[in-house]
């Protein structure tokens, strides 16, 4: 993975081209999977992109320059308008961030002026950038600093507990793999695939925030679950209250849906269903943590699919009659064999056995 240093660097790169002109569609179409690529891509353009909107000022040092080069040291003090240069005892004192209660960037930058992208912005790019970088790493360290930014996965049957750097824990199911940014003002956690479990520690100034598939689950300090299989979620609370946002649809924001301990949300683009269950319930879905799946009158091509999600070694359903059979039970999702010796004995189930998968069919 980058480190955070070549990261900055790459995302000013980006706004730097963006910003000299001639600015392509198929550019655009490489920024945006650049930004898709990585929470951390976006937070470091974003940041720059927000300095870069209050920059204009620097341009200005260079009106009236000729057009021929960089002006020598000084020559901003000799513009083709006459202007002298104040003397430093007369020049005021600059504002503290305490007397205005702006961030240190207000200090430097006066607003965005509209203004046609010439030549002359693409000759003092470089000089913004590197302003813009030294903004951006001061106001970083004050409110975007990042503490930890990493990656984590897992393979096909294997659990990882992770420690985060404020203090959480995230348990990764088997086949996942999540990216962690964790700053001063927010904990972001982004879910690629599979499924993971948080116990998250209580920090009301940085809400701990996981993305998947367009939705945020939001929280403070609780325990849930969060598992992703494509654009659909579902979100298993065990303790405390998450909530639970949407992207915004055709500019308009999407309800929020607030669960509580012993919930279970599954998000889809028809929308969000919500149950209201018990602790031991919620507790119960999440098992996997301690090796287990719980089915309670669970058709057959479900619990299939969950041994699945464990075992490289399949399990298939041969017809439509054998997957609307009903099991329950406590199985470990590691004994494939025990499982279905068992569907033989007690279900009108046929068991063919290939080296690749287990083939189930209705008797």
């Amino acid at each position: 993975m980058a480190s955070s240093r070549q990261i900055e660097r790459d995302a000013a790169q980006w706004l730097a081209r963006r910003e000299g002109g001639d600015w392509s569609a198929l550019e655009q179409a490489e920024l945006d999977a650049w930004l898709a690529a990585s929470t951390a891509h976006r937070v470091a353009f974003l940041r720059l992109d927000a300095a870069w909107a209050q920059s204009d000022r620097l341009k200005a040092l260079g009106a009236g320059a000729a057009s021929d080069g960089v002006p020598a040291r000084g020559q901003w003090l000799h513009s083709s308008f006459d202007l002298q240069a104040p003397r430093a005892e007369s020049m005021p004192e600059p504002p503290t961030p305490a007397a205005t209660g702006h961030d240190a960037a207000a200090l430097v930058f006066a607003p965005r002026r509209s203004a046609a992208r010439g030549g002359r912005g693409l000759r003092y790019a470089g000089v913004a950038m590197l302003a813009l970088l030294g903004v951006a790493s001061f106001w970083g360290w004050q409110r975007q600093a990042v503490v930890e930014q990493a990656s984590y996965r897992t393979a096909m049957g294997d659990l990882s507990d992770v420690a985060l750097a404020d203090g959480s824990q995230a348990t990764l199911s088997s086949d996942s793999r999540i990216e962690v940014a964790l700053s001063r003002s927010e904990r972001h956690v982004e879910l690629q695939q599979g499924e993971a479990f948080f116990d998250v520690a209580k920090d009301a100034r940085r809400p701990f925030a996981v993305v998947a598939g367009g939705r945020r689950v939001i929280a403070v300090g609780t325990r849930f679950s969060v598992r992703r299989e494509g654009a659909d979620l579902r979100v298993v609370v065990t303790e405390g209250t998450v909530r639970l946002e949407s992207e915004p649809v055709g500019g308009r924001r999407q309800p929020t849906s607030v669960l509580p301990a012993g919930s279970t949300a599954f998000a889809s683009r028809s929308g969000v269903l919500v149950r209201i269950g018990s602790v031991e319930d919620a507790e119960r879905q999440v098992d996997w943590r301690r090796g287990y799946l719980v089915f309670r009158d669970t058709p057959l091509s479900a619990a299939a699919a969950e041994f699945n999600r464990y075992n490289a070694r399949k399990i298939v359903i041969g017809d439509a009659a054998a997957g609307e059979l009903r099991v329950g039970g406590n199985f470990r999702w590691s004994n494939t064999e025990v499982f279905v010796r068992l569907l033989e004995q007690v279900t009108p189930v046929r068991v063919e056995h290939h080296p690749d998968r287990i083939v189930l069919h209705s008797r």
